[in-house]
């Protein structure tokens, strides 16, 4: 006879018990049919109104087109898809919604994004950092986080390609980890700049790890960081919880259309192009940079930024400014007291920057 495997256990287990019992804000019913005079709206346009839609109208919560659309581009059930305003927000709710305050912690993993720390502190959640390895290129270090992964740890958070060091963690670490944890803490991965890894998602494993949370973003690839539009991808059961908790009308009617917009067929095939056009000049940076006497190391990268150690950064940051440009400073973050972080730009910025670093 087979044995019979049990059931994972629900996340829902792990998040704070008064709010699986919250009854949620109630917004105005959704019913495009009808004329509404139950909202408290002006019933008519500013003159300065350019949307579809109309932006005297509350948007709809939740669009149901644009869930669809992040859906199929994921490769994933609409069940599945949060959206929110960026990463940032789905960072935030993730956090207020599985730790409570002054009991539970989150896991770290420095140097990384800091609004998983920041976000832990809002909360009142404890922050403990397992640190990447540098020796190993900043690899994961798998066995000290599920050491750290003590009772009251119920998130941990990674980034794949890794902000600011720009490499990927292998997919199947973070498998493995995502099953290690199961009953214990979410594993939260953020795969804001993966389009530029050529590297498959995590989102398909969703379906068969309810512990796995996924973070995508339109600001990097698709060039929407003004729209303020992200994803987070969940167990459906995760993303009902978060509903409860999102403000009901977190996406404003011109992020909706303009999201929309750029999801349709040809634009998607845009971003791929302009994706394609920043991994070769990434490759064409980072050679150029590594050529500069100024420059002790460039790290392989699989995001849109390369990062570089110097033999004087705050020099180089100098030489950055007097040429127009301004990169980031990460030598506060842990193993990187002598590095800057610097975004690709186009080939004529670039040029300009790797030029001022050599005079």
């Amino acid at each position: 006879m087979n044995a019979r495997i049990a059931p994972a256990p629900s996340p829902l287990a792990l998040a704070r018990p008064e709010l699986l019992e919250l009854q949620p804000y109630e917004h105005a019913p959704w019913e495009p049919a009808l004329e509404r005079l139950h909202a408290n709206e002006l019933p008519w346009r500013s003159d300065v109104d350019t949307t579809v839609a109309g932006l005297n109208r509350y948007p709809e919560p939740q669009p149901r087109a644009l869930v669809d659309a992040l859906a199929s581009l994921y490769g994933i059930g609409a069940a599945q898809v949060l959206v929110g305003r960026g990463s940032d927000e789905a960072i935030d709710l993730v956090t207020r919604a599985f730790c409570r305050a002054g009991t539970d912690q989150v896991i770290v993993c420095p140097p990384t994004f800091g609004m998983y720390a920041v976000a832990a502190r809002i909360q009142g959640a404890g922050v403990l950092r397992v640190p990447l390895d540098p020796q190993r290129g900043f690899a994961l270090d798998e066995r000290a986080v599920l050491e750290r992964s003590a009772q009251h740890v119920k998130l941990v958070y990674v980034c794949s390609p890794n902000n600011p060091t720009g490499n990927p963690l292998q997919e199947s670490v973070l498998l493995r980890l995502a099953d290690a944890l199961t009953g214990r803490a979410l594993l939260v991965v953020d795969e804001a700049y993966l389009e530029f890894s050529g590297a498959p998602s995590l989102a398909p494993h969703v379906a068969s790890r309810p512990h796995l949370v996924v973070l995508r973003t339109l600001s990097k690839a698709h060039g929407l960081a003004g729209a303020r539009c992200g994803a987070l991808i969940a167990a459906p059961e995760v993303v009902a919880l978060l509903r409860k908790i999102i403000p009901p009308y977190a996406l404003t009617q011109h992020t909706i259309e303009s999201v929309l917009r750029a999801l349709e067929p040809d634009q998607i095939a845009a971003a791929r192009r302009r994706v394609a056009l920043i991994r070769a000049e990434r490759d064409r940076l980072s050679a150029a940079l590594s050529a500069c006497a100024r420059v002790m190391r460039v790290y392989p990268s699989a995001a849109n930024f390369v990062l570089a150690e110097f033999h004087d950064a705050t020099q180089a940051l100098a030489c950055a400014r007097h040429a127009g440009l301004i990169v980031r400073d990460v030598r506060s973050q842990p193993a990187l007291a002598r590095h800057l972080r610097i975004t690709v730009g186009t080939p004529e910025q670039n040029a300009r920057l790797v030029a001022a670093l050599q005079r």
